[in-house]
């Protein structure tokens, strides 16, 4: 199986950002020809926008294809995705389209 995870910025800010948010939606994983965009989140931002979502329309529809980690780093993004694969999670997921795909400058994620 032949694996990455891009993302859109790869820079330490973008990551410093991420830590900070709670949240990132850049993140695109290639398995063999296909790829999966997630939104990974920390349970802190989940929960704001949850309780915002319900204040404010009286219900929370989440991102689709989120997953949370204890912290939004680039290290625990790599380990979130090991764990999916092994548990089949991208077989029960929706694929990026190669339209969408032709508009991303994606980046391989490193982590700093």
């Amino acid at each position: 199986m032949d694996i990455d995870i891009f993302c859109l910025d790869n820079t330490e800010y973008a990551e410093f950002d991420a830590v900070n948010r709670g949240y990132r939606g850049d993140i695109y994983v290639r398995i063999n020809e296909y790829y999966y965009n997630l939104n990974v989140y920390d349970i802190v931002r989940l929960q704001q926008d949850f309780e915002l979502e319900l204040e404010e329309y009286g219900v929370y529809t989440p991102d689709p294809n989120l997953v949370l980690v204890k912290e939004v780093n680039n290290t625990n993004i790599k380990e979130i995705v090991n764990h999916l694969i092994k548990s089949g999670y991208f077989n029960e997921i929706q694929r990026v389209s190669s339209k969408t795909l032709k508009h991303l400058n994606l980046l391989k994620l490193e982590s700093k």
